[in-house]
């Protein structure tokens, strides 16, 4: 039998009640089992920290001293224990080292995606589906209007002239794909890294997923127009350069939202998109969906109670 209380959320996060854990906590807690290291889902400061290598990898260089006290590291598909619920990390797709995480009470099986992405990604692990009785997802871009294009053709829009590019993304896993695609399918395009970006690609290499050519800014370089270059900075750098000159200005993200007022629009998430949230429903087969981070509204409607949704989130 589902328990309906067993996740809520209290002012620290995702609580697991018959667990005594939190999930992804917004604020440090005794005990957290980590879906991945972006830092709207891993906090610092945590006592018992419960994730895959990488994402402990990424915390600590983050984080340095603060990352957590203790950390319990685990592979994906290596099952273990908390307060008699089995818990399992499942490629997310996401990032390096993003997990589901499904937990296993009393036969019920309860699978939190985390943040998650079908769309192919070569500088991090696939996504894989399990079936489950509760499906937690995050809905981001739970809205039939949103649908992802093909992230091959977008970054192909880089193609369209030689003007040098200022390219914001984020500096953890959209950073490395961009490079990566940007490797691939626009070969005369030369990435220049932020600095903040470079600790993260060598933490990537060492896990055997080089995300592409790119070399360490060099600001000379940037000057000089017409020489195909792409600058990718972290949204701080990229707001601060909101005077360059002689640059195309680019910001890599699914939300409408940070695409205006720059030169191009480039959509590329690394979260579903209203048909692959359909697509997870049929992969995973729940009896109910537990729906957090964003609007479920939408998912409600259309599901018209074929299979029960309660929303989680406050928002």
């Amino acid at each position: 039998m589902i328990i309906p209380d067993f996740l809520i959320i209290n002012e620290n996060g995702l609580y697991c009640k018959t667990g005594d854990f939190y999930i992804d906590p917004i604020q440090p807690v005794a005990t957290a089992v980590i879906s991945h290291a972006h830092g709207d889902h891993a906090v610092h400061g945590n006592h018992t920290v419960y994730c895959t290598a990488a994402t402990c990898a990424i915390m600590e260089l983050r984080y340095k001293k603060n990352a957590g006290n203790e950390f319990n590291i685990y592979d994906y598909h290596e099952d273990f224990i908390i307060n008699d619920i089995k818990i399992t990390f499942i490629p997310a797709g996401h990032i390096l080292g993003s997990s589901q995480i499904l937990l296993v009470y009393n036969d019920i099986k309860y699978l939190y995606t985390g943040d998650y992405k079908l769309q192919d990604d070569a500088t991090c692990e696939p996504i894989e589906f399990v079936q489950a009785d509760v499906l937690i997802t995050e809905t981001t871009f739970a809205d039939p209007e949103v649908l992802h294009p093909d992230p091959v053709s977008e970054i192909k829009k880089l193609n369209q002239n030689t003007h040098n590019v200022l390219l914001g993304a984020y500096s953890l896993g959209k950073s490395q794909r961009l490079i990566d695609l940007i490797t691939k399918h626009c070969p005369d395009r030369k990435v220049l890294v932020h600095h903040s970006i470079t600790p993260i690609n060598k933490i990537y290499e060492s896990y055997g997923f080089k995300p592409g050519k790119s070399e360490p800014y060099n600001r000379k370089l940037m000057k000089l127009p017409g020489q195909n270059f792409v600058y990718l900075v972290p949204p701080m750098t990229f707001d601060s350069y909101f005077r360059a000159k002689n640059v195309i200005r680019i910001f890599a993200s699914g939300w409408k939202k940070l695409q205006t007022q720059n030169d191009m629009e480039l959509f590329i998430s690394d979260h579903v998109d209203w048909n692959d949230i359909l697509n997870m429903i049929d992969k995973v087969k729940p009896k109910e969906i537990w729906t957090l981070h964003g609007n479920g509204n939408h998912l409600k409607t259309f599901l018209n109670d074929k299979i029960p949704l309660k929303l989680l989130n406050r928002c």
